[in-house]
């Protein structure tokens, strides 16, 4: 553990999916943009920085992150369009349009799109499972974190674009997020002079498979930071003084929430 970073419990699972910027050589082809559109649409739809900034000091068995872009395949959509609102707008968990609604992707086959789903789709969320799992049986709970960005200007493919876009907003499902948890992260990062909103401009939160609204032991907050906070949107760069303090913000508010069970549990519960 690097020194002043403060500890997460052991009990945290840490959802990251967007972080990544990679798309393989083997699927460039399916994607019908230049270089230079394509790494745009990377810049805008990627959330940067965002394993350092929450994963920073954490175990790595405590962290899933996914391994390729987005754009590639969006492990935090539902595998099945149907269930997935944002199909509708050609995003769901394979992609078929930008974040300003032109075309991504040639039509790929039934084939095709399963190679992406059994490559990266799944066994992230296998990944996930067994994490969930571990700290369930090593500790009787578990608490994921899902972990996000925005930018500071809706893009267009955004459901509500005229929605608040605070510094902080702080994601629920309405079964795996206590209201206790809600409310702390809100007055947590509130005290740390950080705006916040819940649910706004996005809402929800993601939970493992075979646990989604069946095991109240697995609970489940989104954090989204606006990126503006801590690094460029044109450049990526990281703001020097700002990233560090914003890592350590998020980590006292996560820590603060888990130490209100720790100091009422035994270390073995």
């Amino acid at each position: 553990m690097a020194k002043g970073i403060t500890r997460l419990a052991t009990w945290v699972v840490l959802h990251i999916p967007h972080n990544s910027t990679w798309i393989p050589a083997g699927v460039r082809d399916q994607f019908t943009l230049s270089d230079a559109e394509l790494n745009d649409e990377v810049l805008k739809m990627t959330d940067h920085h965002t394993h350092d900034l929450f994963g920073q000091g954490v175990n790595s068995s405590q962290i899933v992150a996914a391994p390729v872009s987005r754009l590639v395949v969006d492990v935090e959509r539902f595998e099945d369009d149907a269930l997935e609102p944002m199909s509708g707008v050609g995003m769901g968990v394979v992609y078929t349009q930008t974040h300003d609604s032109k075309t991504l992707r040639r039509p790929i086959s039934q084939h095709e799109r399963d190679e992406l789903i059994n490559q990266w789709y799944r066994p992230h969320h296998l990944r996930l499972s067994n994490a969930v799992e571990n700290a369930i049986k090593c500790h009787g709970r578990c608490l994921i974190i899902d972990c996000h960005s925005f930018p500071k200007k809706a893009l267009p493919y955004e459901n509500s674009p005229g929605a608040d876009r605070r510094d902080i907003c702080i994601g629920t499902d309405e079964y795996h997020t206590p209201k206790q948890l809600a409310d702390w992260l809100v007055n947590a990062f509130g005290r740390s002079g950080r705006s916040v909103a819940l649910n706004s401009p996005f809402s929800g939160s993601l939970v493992a498979q075979g646990y989604y609204h069946l095991d109240k032991r697995v609970e489940s907050v989104m954090i989204e930071v606006r990126r503006d906070i801590y690094m460029d949107e044109n450049t990526q760069i990281r703001i020097p003084g700002t990233f560090e303090a914003t890592q350590e913000k998020i980590r006292v508010a996560i820590a603060g929430y888990c130490g209100i069970f720790e100091s009422k549990s035994s270390p073995d519960v």
